[in-house]
């Protein structure tokens, strides 16, 4: 549904999006995760046609972002980092307003805006004037009108911003309910965010994808090292002998008694095999070989400092 290929986006002499590439399959739910600044809003504006793209470029359900940018627009629901409302309107009227300017009429119109008005749960202030609004109220109206034309691709910059615990659990279930039939990228700077809704996440730092794939996935392959629980029948002794023996391993035991012994273990990620190979060559009883995963936080601020340090781009 969505490709974007070697996207880059300069403002003067900065550049805030830098030869950027990933893809999104239909019906996927997207993460964009990264610090502030690191280009995710200004990835999401290219994507929008808001800006157009210094080079590379992307195509959003077989149009191409520069050729066909009214086409693109037809297809998508932006939910921008500032709310676009107008203050002085209703939230009814406003929401009127962009059903209309979408194009809807009649037995739709009325049917959109019934759907909308229920699913951001906003009928107890659908005819308070915007400026009276609560700051997750706005969020929420603006929410409605990014949905009001059933669009295919959902874009959602940073969409529980303002909302309380409640509503933030309310709007997640509504995107993952969403997805049966949308594409949906979003961005936060918010790991829960990620961990709670995504299907797959995007890691962007300054303004280059630094990591792309599934949670798991992510937080097993970002690092150096692999961890794991080992608890073997054998004794203390020959267990550190042999793991001494394996350079490319650093342990600590745990506990040890009688012919049992547990340890935790960091295996260099390129040498998982030959772990696996030399521990099975000993026909020792394994009861337990486990990996213990790195949190996500752990793992993103990991790759976040890494990458600052002039480690993986």
């Amino acid at each position: 549904m969505i490709t974007v290929k070697n996207l880059t986006m300069r403002f003067g002499t900065v550049t805030a999006v830098d030869n950027v590439s990933f893809s999104a399959a239909k019906n996927e739910i997207l993460g964009l995760l990264g610090p502030n600044g690191a280009g995710k809003t200004t990835t999401m504006r290219v994507l929008t046609t808001y800006l157009d793209p210094v080079s590379g470029g992307a195509e959003i359900g077989g149009y191409d972002l520069v050729k066909n940018p009214l086409e693109i627009r037809k297809l998508i629901g932006y939910l921008p980092e500032t709310v676009p409302l107008y203050y002085d309107f209703e939230a009814f009227e406003y929401i009127d307003f962009v059903a209309r300017a979408r194009g809807l009429e009649g037995a739709r119109l009325k049917d959109r805006i019934d759907w909308v008005v229920n699913a951001c749960k906003i009928k107890q202030v659908l005819h308070k004037p915007i400026e009276e609004l609560s700051k997750g109220y706005k969020q929420r109206v603006t929410l409605a009108q990014a949905l009001i034309h059933d669009p295919a691709v959902l874009i959602l910059d940073e969409p529980t911003s303002g909302l309380d615990p409640l509503q933030i659990l309310e709007i997640r279930s509504l995107i993952k309910q969403l997805s049966h039939d949308k594409t949906i990228i979003f961005s936060t700077h918010i790991l829960q965010e990620v961990e709670a809704i995504t299907d797959r996440v995007c890691i962007i730092n300054e303004g280059r994808i630094i990591s792309d794939g599934s949670i798991s996935s992510f937080r097993r392959g970002a690092g150096r090292k692999r961890k794991f629980n080992l608890d073997l029948q054998v004794s203390a002794d020959e267990c550190r002998s042999f793991l001494n023996s394996l350079q490319f391993v650093e342990f600590n035991i745990v506990r040890s008694g009688g012919d049992t012994v547990r340890a935790v273990i960091d295996v260099n990620i390129d040498k998982v095999t030959d772990f696996n190979l030399s521990l099975n060559n000993k026909h020792w009883i394994i009861n337990e070989l486990s990996e213990i995963l790195p949190t996500f936080e752990e793992t993103f601020v990991g790759l976040i400092q890494q990458t600052r340090n002039g480690g993986q781009k």
